[in-house]
């Protein structure tokens, strides 16, 4: 025996559909043709706070006193639904007298039953108001946390540039040749991830950071602070793609120390000229490359950890490793490449002339 045939020999109909409509816990109403309630659930019931024999024949309209009376309930259900049978997901939010504002999410069906032609809407409802509120306060919390967010980055820009003050008025007093150096490098790389931090500052956490205007600006930041007027060097930027605030961040440091290290090592004080080019390429994968070459003096073939030894090296493998980057560093006599590749990427097609 079919579903279809044991529903059929069920004798007393209504009883039956009653009882699924009392069933179910969400609010739900059987209506007719005309908009008036054959029956409706408990949950309707207690949900709106009302009593069946003020529901039950009434139209939908005059339900609890004109609760029910929704302009744009009313275009769905007079208008949409006849024309389509299906309602899915409409949401209203709606003052329902004694049962104070609510945020109902409705659903409808057109039924025709069968033999005798007349058509029947079942309306369920799903009350989501306490979701909504939900919803709206972490909304608030997450604009507020925003905002603090905010105020500490501008903090900490601040208080970077205020130690990179400090550190440049202590290597001027000191009378040690080594000591100056150590302080001028410590200035230099608190100026570094100032700018970098500068660069993201009003980004919000896992926004999407284009890479060609974030990498442009903080490379003019690092050639007005290291290079200026002194030196013949550029440093350029090719890059196309973005990425995540967050990893954006630690491109924008992996990019300053290559950088720096390239300033100190790869020109001759004497250089008559001198080009940085910091190349960015991404795949639809996922894939990207991250490279810095110089067209400098040049260095030997060799390991990445030895390219730039020191505090420099440090932070660019602990940044690679956290990017999940394999690092590669390849000299020559016309300068040198440092690269960072996270997943399969081609071979480099961008190198400095």
């Amino acid at each position: 025996m079919t579903s279809a045939q044991a529903f059929a020999q069920i004798e007393d109909g209504v009883a039956f559909a009653q009882a699924i409509v009392d069933t179910i816990r969400e609010p739900l109403l059987v209506l007719d043709k005309d908009l008036r309630v054959v029956c409706a659930s408990r949950a309707f019931y207690q949900t709106f706070k009302l009593r069946p024999e003020d529901v039950a024949g009434c139209p939908l309209y005059r339900v609890g006193e004109g609760q029910w009376n929704i302009p744009e309930l009313r275009v769905l259900l007079e208008t949409i639904l006849p024309q389509h049978a299906v309602m899915d997901a409409y949401e209203i939010d709606h003052d329902f007298g004694e049962s104070g504002r609510r945020t109902m999410v409705l659903n409808a069906r057109t039924v025709v039953e069968k033999g005798k032609g007349e058509r029947l809407i079942l309306l369920a409802m799903e009350d989501v108001t306490v979701q909504r509120a939900a919803e709206a306060a972490m909304r608030d919390l997450l604009a507020e946390k925003d905002v603090l967010l905010q105020e500490m980055r501008h903090r900490v820009g601040n208080s970077l540039q205020l130690i990179a003050s400090i550190l440049m008025m202590k290597a001027r007093a000191v009378s040690s040749e080594e000591a100056r150096h150590h302080l001028q490098d410590a200035h230099q790389r608190i100026l570094s991830i100032a700018a970098a931090q500068q660069q993201l500052q009003a980004s919000r956490p896992g926004e999407a950071i284009a890479l060609a205007p974030y990498l442009g600006r903080l490379c003019e930041t690092l050639t007005a602070t290291l290079i200026g007027d002194a030196r013949p060097i550029v440093v350029k930027v090719e890059a196309v793609g973005s990425a995540p605030s967050n990893e954006a961040a630690s491109l924008g440091l992996i990019v300053t120390e290559l950088v720096i290290n390239a300033l100190k090592h790869a020109f001759r004080a004497d250089a008559t000229a001198g080009e940085i080019l910091v190349a960015y390429e991404s795949a639809a994968d996922g894939a990207w490359r991250l490279s810095v070459t110089d067209n400098g003096v040049g260095t030997p073939t060799e390991s990445a950890a030895k390219v730039t030894p020191g505090l420099g090296t440090s932070i660019i493998r602990a940044l690679g490793h956290q990017l999940d980057a394999r690092i590669e560093s390849v000299g020559g006599p016309r300068g040198t490449r440092v690269s960072l590749t996270h997943g399969a990427f081609a071979p480099p097609t961008v190198a400095a002339s």
